[in-house]
């Protein structure tokens, strides 16, 4: 006789398994400081990256101006309290965010693998109980 209550536990982990076990068990082979640092130096690097497209783009777009004017802009006041200010800001706040979501993504799947296995022991007591 089929027992629905084994039915409905092998569809859930089935779906598991097809939809999210590559995803969490990626994440699962770190240890949460580890993978919480990993993204947040590839966010650093995304945001270095998208600053420098951004700073080459306001030189393009004010060129002219930049030239007419370089001579009365003081460069190393241009430099510490523009550029390297509007960076500090942009990669701290991009680390910030990071920061926060790869730890919620890594409590998410630590949860969703906490439950998995939790059905997984579910499943194995059934075919105990059925062997006796």
């Amino acid at each position: 006789m089929i027992n629905e209550e084994k039915v409905i536990l092998m569809t859930k982990l089935a779906s598991y398994e097809k939809r999210d076990e590559d995803k969490y068990r990626n994440i699962d082979s770190y240890f949460r400081g580890d993978y919480i640092i990993l993204q947040v130096m590839k966010s650093i690097v995304a945001a270095t990256i998208a600053f420098l497209l951004c700073f080459v783009m306001y030189i393009l777009f004010h060129y002219e101006e930049l030239l007419q004017n370089i001579y009365q802009i003081d460069l190393k006041e241009f430099f510490l309290q523009k550029v390297l200010v509007s960076y500090a800001i942009m990669v701290g706040s991009c680390a910030a965010f990071s920061y926060l979501l790869s730890a919620w993504k890594f409590h998410a799947a630590k949860k969703s693998l906490k439950n998995f296995y939790q059905n997984l022991k579910k499943l194995s007591a059934f075919y105990q109980d059925n062997k006796s």
